[in-house]
């Protein structure tokens, strides 16, 4: 039973560890922070995102479908963060954190914060989390750290159509980043599968 749990992480650990060490290389790379959204309505980014396809990090390596966020205002202010998916064991798991604004010019600059997370614990610090694009309508968003580390593609929806995709990589790369280290999130009713998003342009 073990062995058959862990053999869907062993093949997303097989896909990943190219993409950390491709990543681990880019790092001491000295350049200017990915540029967020010259301004970003947060009464109208709060509610239900799902994520579409992200680069791989260690804090969310059990989520093998349907990762979503909630977000919304809470009594300081600041915006309250629920993320949600499913394991590979077919479980629901969670964690709630805290969103404070690190930069009121824009409000697209966050700091976000999860008890318990290293490097994620403290409620208030630089930004690490970087609304970098955002769909006119707000059906999507891209957003990022200013070390290029994490990469999320999140969406209003379970699925985006064929010009929202090319928009998507179209942000990718204007980011700095490259869209072939973001792997496909499987989501109910959108995309099942996991594959570095640069390779399932045909599909999209």
């Amino acid at each position: 039973m073990i062995a058959t749990r862990l053999r869907p992480l062993r093949r997303l650990a097989a896909v990943a560890a190219p993409i950390a060490a491709a990543l681990s290389l880019a790092a001491p790379a000295a350049l200017a922070g990915p540029a967020p959204v010259p301004h970003l309505d947060l009464n109208r980014y709060l509610g239900t995102w799902y994520q579409l396809a992200a680069v791989p990090q260690f804090f969310n390596l059990n989520c093998a479908r349907d990762t979503h966020a909630e977000y919304a205002l809470d009594p300081q202010g600041n915006v309250s963060v629920h993320n949600s998916c499913t394991t590979w064991a077919g479980a629901p798991n969670g964690i709630t954190g805290t969103a404070t604004v690190s930069d009121p010019a824009t409000d697209a600059q966050l700091h976000v914060s999860f008890p318990g997370v290293p490097t994620q614990d403290g409620l208030y610090g630089q930004p690490n989390y970087i609304v970098t694009a955002l769909g006119p309508d707000y059906s999507w968003a891209l957003v990022t750290d200013p070390y290029r580390i994490s990469g999320f593609v999140l969406a209003r929806t379970r699925a985006l159509d064929a010009d929202q995709w090319r928009s998507v990589r179209a942000a990718i790369g204007t980011a700095g980043e490259n869209d072939c280290l973001y792997l496909t999130s499987p989501t109910t009713g959108g995309i099942e599968t996991i594959a570095p998003l640069c390779t399932v342009r045909a599909r999209l």
